[in-house]
């Protein structure tokens, strides 16, 4: 299978509990296939990676919110994966952005990406689900993120991953 590559700008949405936001795909040549991811998605001809943040956060939340909200970017990775028989090789930044419980009240994800449901996640819950999340480990990554982000002076590089053959 040719793989597509593609960059993406993925935003780590947390409200004032420290929830985070994730989304619930599904592949439909796979049943019962299905985890959970952030908000975010592929960088467009003529966008840079926070351009390409703040769009996809309003696409995806109906939430506008103004590049300098956006965090700098806390973790990379570059992942393989497949999705209704096509093959993707993707690269992908991780921005932090703290939002009001006003903002999280007023969202509204109604999108393609979020068909198949979207919750509020806790730390605690994270490390304890059976639920597929990508990226792994993501409740020890967001607390440190949580902690340290902004502080960290370049980005965590979390690794090069397989989705497809790599053990959960």
């Amino acid at each position: 299978m040719s793989r597509l590559r593609r960059w993406t700008s993925r935003v780590l949405l947390v409200d004032e509990r420290d929830r985070l936001l994730l989304l619930c795909g599904r592949d439909p040549r796979k049943p019962g296939a299905r985890w959970w991811f952030t908000v975010g998605g592929g960088v467009e001809t003529g966008e840079d990676y926070l351009q390409a943040a703040v769009r996809e956060v309003k696409e995806e939340t109906a939430l506008e919110l103004p590049a300098q909200r956006l965090g700098p970017v806390v973790w990379i990775r570059q992942t393989i994966f497949s999705v209704d028989g096509q093959g993707f090789d993707q690269y992908e930044e991780y921005r932090l952005a703290r939002i009001t419980s006003d903002e999280a009240s007023a969202m509204q994800v109604d999108t393609e990406e979020a068909r198949y449901g979207h919750h509020w996640w806790r730390i605690e819950e994270l490390t304890t689900t059976s639920e597929t999340v990508r990226p792994k480990n993501i409740a020890v990554l967001l607390a440190d993120a949580l902690a340290n982000g902004e502080r960290r002076a370049e980005p965590l590089f979390l690794g090069r991953f397989n989705e497809d053959t790599d053990p959960e």
